[in-house]
């Protein structure tokens, strides 16, 4: 299957009139290559694709350059985007933001195009907890070849992040064994928070923990783990914080 087939197939999958839904242009930040530096695929080369925009400001974000008063980068079709990554050539892709899926239709015709593509084997998409997922899910599930290819991150806010109201607990019913539900722990109180979040809410998915590079000593993150009995969670540091300048883009 060539690029264009792929984008055909997208654009039935995913319900919407051709060629209009592939014209559609999306605010970008960026697109590149690098290791995936978090979750139960760091470490795999993955292509990043950077949607501009975000509907949350918290208090630790470290990519504060994809939402306003930040401006795009540039602004490209989602026919052009999936093309670019193609061109890249690589199996993983990380479609993340700011938040990728605030765009709703046309996060959904990008996200289905980027799993259509044949080459590619896992698309993890990075989602802030304040987005509902049941249509992006429903959507998944009618498309049962590429259903095996998308993953939801869900980045579940705690009170640390000043965005925790924010967070639409139903999102839990619609995540798969493949999905994964990541907390950023910047203190005690968070990780006490996440645990009775797990306690009411979780029904599946991957437990990842992450502390904030800032606050949380990893060492102290494992010792909380630990204390806890959390056998099946995962710590999940940022390699690329370790591997690069923290502050650095594009790596």
């Amino acid at each position: 299957m060539n690029v264009a087939e792929a984008q055909d197939t997208a654009r039935q999958d995913a319900g919407v009139p051709a060629p209009e839904a592939l014209c559609a242009k999306l605010p970008m930040v960026e697109i590149f290559q690098t290791v995936e530096g978090e979750g139960t695929r760091a470490g795999f080369v993955t292509t990043f694709v950077r949607v501009y925009n975000c509907n949350l400001r918290c208090t630790w974000c470290d990519t504060p350059y994809s939402y306003a008063p930040a401006k795009p980068e540039f602004t490209a079709t989602i026919a052009e985007i999936v093309q670019s990554v193609h061109q890249l050539g690589n199996s993983h892709i990380c479609l993340t933001g700011g938040e990728p899926l605030m765009h709703r239709q046309k996060s959904a015709t990008l996200l289905m195009a980027l799993a259509a593509l044949p080459e590619v084997k896992d698309v993890h998409v990075e989602t802030n907890g304040a987005i509902d997922l049941e249509p992006f899910h429903r959507l998944r599930l009618a498309n049962p070849d590429l259903l095996p290819k998308i993953r939801f991150i869900v980045d579940y806010k705690l009170p640390g992040s000043g965005e925790m109201h924010r967070m639409v607990t139903t999102n839990f019913s619609w995540l798969l064994p493949q999905d994964e539900i990541k907390f950023v722990v910047a203190n005690e109180e968070d990780f006490a928070c996440a645990l009775s979040v797990l306690q009411e809410h979780y029904r599946e998915g991957q437990v990842l923990f992450s502390p904030v590079w800032d606050t949380m000593p990893p060492a102290k993150l494992v010792e909380l783990m630990l204390q806890h009995n959390l056998k099946e969670a995962k710590l999940s540091l940022q390699l690329h914080k370790f591997i690069w300048d923290p502050h650095q883009r594009g790596v």
